[in-house]
């Protein structure tokens, strides 16, 4: 029997490792760090170790559906999408991941993006990390995310 990608991560505490870094490293990223300026860094960490853990098989289905539509509404553009999975990719590679399981990650990260994926993402408008709204996403102050 093969091990989830949860599992070869390093469960809760390896995703948490690689999602710690990489977060720090999109603060950092000039393509991306507009969108952290001023943020709960700590919180968007929380919410990043989430969507990778029910990615990889460490929550309910239901769940990990959820955090996929979430993280979609954030409207990446297809700049923004190529950073983030960039700056994961180092991070997961700088501890020493495995390129099938870095693979698998941004396959997530593509799934909740197919339209910055596919380069047809111009035309909607972007978001910032944090700032509130009212579409339901992880921005909306009428859905707080559990922790």
């Amino acid at each position: 029997m093969t091990a989830s990608l949860y599992q070869r991560l390093g469960g809760a505490a390896g995703i948490a490792a690689i999602i710690d870094d990489a977060v720090d490293r999109h603060a950092a990223n000039p393509v991306l760090e507009s969108r952290f300026r001023g943020r709960d860094l700590p919180q968007l960490k929380s919410l990043a170790v989430r969507f990778v853990g029910a990615g990889a098989g460490g929550l309910p289905q239901d769940e990990a559906r959820g955090l996929q539509t979430a993280h979609a509404s954030l409207r990446l553009s297809e700049d923004e999408l190529t950073a983030v999975i960039g700056d994961v990719a180092a991070a997961m590679l700088e501890r020493g991941v495995g390129s099938a399981e870095v693979g698998e990650v941004v396959g997530l990260f593509r799934a909740a993006h197919p339209a910055a994926a596919s380069g047809t993402n111009e035309e909607r408008p972007l978001r910032t990390l944090g700032s509130g709204g009212s579409d339901g996403g992880p921005t909306d102050p009428q859905r707080r995310p559990t922790t």
